[in-house]
């Protein structure tokens, strides 16, 4: 199984994203009381070995929260939360003027963890809809220490792990500018093969998934 995605494979793959984030975009504006736009823009596949230094980057300047996916995929999703979208979502839905730093506390957290879950939960409902498979997301987590060790651990024992990462854009309806909330998705090589597979196959102009 040729693990690449052609063009199409990869706009079929975010188109897929996109339709789950419209649909937790609507309950995550019920949070934030306002209008948010959530979509992905861009949708890239990296190797294990270049995404330890690109989680460590984000770990100096950004919340993570972390969910796994399980059932008949396989996988991990982590969101980073800038000091700007705390910073934000501090002041819409808990009515909290803060200043824009990564440092949080319990009810600070329990929301990036509510916020996390309906993307996140959003995000695994389309992918178990359309890819006909049965998937859900566990609770999300605020993990301690260091995340990246952490990955390293995971790709060591499992070095066969394809990182799938995509990076989510969100925009308030007051804001002109938009900040960028990476999201990245960790599938391993089995997962991403059926994935692929249910793709490849799907009978588009029937509108019908392989049996």
């Amino acid at each position: 199984m040729d693990l690449h995605m052609t063009e199409l494979e990869r706009d079929i793959i975010r188109e897929i994203l996109n339709i789950g984030l419209a649909r937790a975009a609507d309950s995550f504006a019920v949070i934030a009381q306002e209008r948010v736009l959530l979509e992905v823009p861009n949708l890239d596949l990296v190797p294990g070995s270049n995404i330890l230094g690109r989680v460590h980057e984000y770990e100096g300047t950004h919340v993570i929260i972390q969910s796994d996916i399980k059932g008949d995929f396989n996988g991990t999703t982590l969101m980073f939360f800038s000091g700007q979208h705390v910073q934000r979502l501090s002041k819409v839905c808990l009515r909290m003027n803060v200043s824009d730093s990564i440092k949080i506390d319990a009810m600070q957290e329990s929301l990036l963890l509510e916020i996390s879950n309906i993307i996140t939960g959003a995000l695994v409902t389309q992918l178990a809809n359309i890819l006909k498979s049965n998937i859900y997301g566990a609770p999300p987590v605020a993990p301690r220490g260091n995340i990246a060790d952490s990955l390293n651990s995971l790709m060591s024992n499992r070095p066969m792990v394809q990182p799938l990462i995509f990076s989510v854009i969100t925009q308030f309806s007051d804001k002109d500018n938009s900040v960028e909330l990476p999201l990245m998705i960790f599938f391993d090589r089995e997962t991403f093969a059926k994935m692929l597979e249910i793709i490849r196959t799907y009978n588009f102009m029937g509108g019908q998934a392989p049996a």
